[in-house]
């Protein structure tokens, strides 16, 4: 997944995120349409449910589904799981969860994301200890978190100083992708396009006011 920092100058690329629920074929679907017709760096896993059996299928099924394209598919929290289903990597939804603790039980090869909310010394802390990229969140009016937002500032800032790269989520809008642009390495997409009754055309939208 993981593209250099130095690159922010460039179109930032795509990390996308499944609902938080969904109706397996249905969205096997969607998926596979989406990735067939746009350029995805990687799927992030993030269903709310902690049934073993539930998440088992969903990520063999996401799984066949992203390798088949060559894309990366990361599950978020469930370490176990992702080695046990060869899933390419954990997001640690959780500042506080330990990154290098992720990186021994999955080896050096894996991806291992940390969401750090708007917390620039969270951020360094996980990028320090060897985290693959750091997410910031939510950049617009979200459900995510305790309600505080992940501001502007942040990402120049970290884009000036920081290689790790990073990625912009939570609350997505035209406006905001726009602003947020040049500074960040990728926009983390999720229900954003999935509340839409055509995915691809919201995702469509996104994208273009990234140009």
């Amino acid at each position: 997944m993981v593209d250099s920092a130095e690159q922010t100058h460039e179109q930032p690329q795509i990390y996308l995120i499944t609902p938080a629920q969904i109706e397996l074929g249905r969205f096997s679907d969607q998926l596979a349409r989406i990735l067939d017709t746009t350029e995805i760096a990687c799927v992030r896993m993030d269903l709310v449910s902690r049934e073993e059996d539930t998440l088992s299928r969903s990520a063999d099924a996401l799984r066949e589904i992203c390798h088949a394209r060559d894309v990366a598919l990361v599950i978020t929290d469930h370490q176990i799981l992702a080695e046990r289903l060869g899933l390419d990597g954990v997001h640690l939804s959780d500042a506080t969860k330990p990154v290098r603790t992720a990186r021994k039980a999955l080896g050096p090869d894996a991806i291992v994301g940390s969401f750090c909310g708007g917390s620039r010394h969270d951020g360094l802390t996980a990028g320090e200890a060897g985290a693959d990229y750091i997410s910031f969140g939510p950049i617009g009016v979200s459900g995510l978190g305790d309600g505080q937002q992940a501001e502007l500032e942040l990402f120049q800032w970290w884009s000036e100083v920081v290689e790790v790269p990073v990625v912009a989520e939570g609350g997505l809008t035209t406006d905001l992708v726009r602003q947020f642009t040049p500074y960040t390495d990728f926009f983390g997409i999720g229900d954003e396009i999935w509340r839409h009754e055509d995915p691809q055309v919201a995702l469509a939208e996104l994208i273009a006011a990234m140009q």
